[in-house]
């Protein structure tokens, strides 16, 4: 059995690494391998173990065994969820609250359809000290949230793509954690809680203009090292990639397949095998930040120069690889690239979002609760 081996700029924040590879096999196993670094070299005083019991225990998928995937650097690259069929677990840190959780996913597959059934607890430790997160109960910034996505086996791209909501989660990544690109803040500065900016970080619909960027923003939204937070209710989700789950360290074929949008295609690390040259690199975004100014500063404009707060500041110019949903097609297979600037992972659903990801949070009731920003 081998791990793969870490990057010097992992060592930081990722504690252990275990390789995943065919149809997610685990070729080491994070919580015996010597080179796992212990929760207990993560934070000193763990005082808690926070569990969930709501979810099903019988859902065993292809395995015989619960595979630990603790800070597990993923390597399959198949396109198709049913690959990824089994039962999936770690123990993980809440960095800055000395408080351990336990995070369940369970894959199951039919012959239409993959259901990925989770708590929301991510495989990795999280909210670490540049960190400012809302929300949690009994003193943890995160709640166990039981999700249940549905992801179709037979995706195809639709004839006109969809466009982000508030209301439609983007994705479910292969941690169970789900993927919400789009912020509930934008420039408002008549609202009661703008602040010098003019911005507010709750209240606002993808109608509003100067809709801020979760990950374009210096903290407003409080995002850890995994470019995610959490909403008041305590939901863990990610505004862009999870750094934990690839590295900068891909095989021949690229970057694994670390996740699935809403609409069935496969969403992968930043690497792909680049036919043309022959070589592996990062996938680049086909947007551009504006050139200029905003213009004067109103009651309807911001102002300032272009740089990337809002997601007005971007623009689609074919510049990159990537599509305006931020996709691309290699060798015949669709699917979304996480990229270093705009959009990150996704800016539209190039196919046709489930129902299981849309309308309401995610017990199906309702809109979904709103970001709560640090003003």
């Amino acid at each position: 059995m081998s791990i793969k081996p870490k990057s010097d700029y992992r060592r930081t924040t990722i504690a252990g690494a275990a390789l995943l590879s065919g149809v997610m096999v685990i070729s080491g196993c994070s919580d015996s391998d010597s080179n796992t670094t212990d929760a207990s070299d993560v934070t000193t005083d763990v005082t808690e173990v926070v569990t969930d019991t709501s979810l099903p225990t019988d859902v065993t998928g292809n395995g015989d065994d619960v595979i630990d995937i603790y800070d597990a650097i993923f390597s399959a690259t198949s396109a198709d969820c049913g690959d990824y069929v089994n039962t999936f677990d770690a123990t993980v840190v809440d960095i800055q609250n000395s408080l351990s959780f336990n995070a369940d996913v369970f894959i199951t597959a039919s012959d239409s359809e993959c259901t990925i059934t989770s708590n929301s607890v991510p495989n990795h430790d999280f909210n670490d000290e540049t960190a400012a997160f809302a929300g949690g109960a009994e003193g943890a910034t995160i709640t166990a949230t039981d999700t249940v996505s549905i992801i179709t086996r037979t995706p195809a791209i639709a004839a006109v793509p969809t466009p982000l909501s508030q209301q439609v989660k983007n994705g479910i990544f292969l941690n169970g954690v789900r993927l919400d690109i789009l912020s509930a803040g934008c420039y408002r500065p008549d609202s009661p809680d703008a602040g010098d900016d003019g911005n507010t970080g709750i209240g606002c619909s993808t109608d509003d203009a100067w809709l801020l960027d979760p990950l374009g923003t210096d903290a407003i939204f409080g995002a850890d090292l995994h470019n995610a937070h959490t909403q008041p209710g305590g939901l863990y989700h990610y505004h862009g990639g999870p750094n934990a789950m690839f590295d900068d360290n891909p095989g021949s074929e690229g970057s694994p397949v670390i996740g699935f949008a809403a609409d069935g295609f496969p969403i992968y690390g930043s690497y792909f095998y680049d036919n043309d040259s022959g070589q592996v690199r990062k996938a680049l975004s086909g947007y551009s930040l504006k050139a200029g100014s905003r213009g004067e500063r109103s009651s309807t404009n911001p102002g300032g120069d272009y740089d990337g707060t809002y997601n007005d500041d971007w623009e689609f110019t074919n510049s990159g690889d990537l599509d305006e949903c931020n996709g691309m097609s290699i060798d015949g297979q669709y699917g979304y690239y996480v990229t270093d600037t705009y959009p990150w992972v996704i800016k539209c659903f190039s196919g046709t979002p489930h129902e299981s990801f849309g309308g309401g949070d995610d017990e199906g009731a309702g809109p979904p609760p709103q970001d709560t920003p640090t003003l």
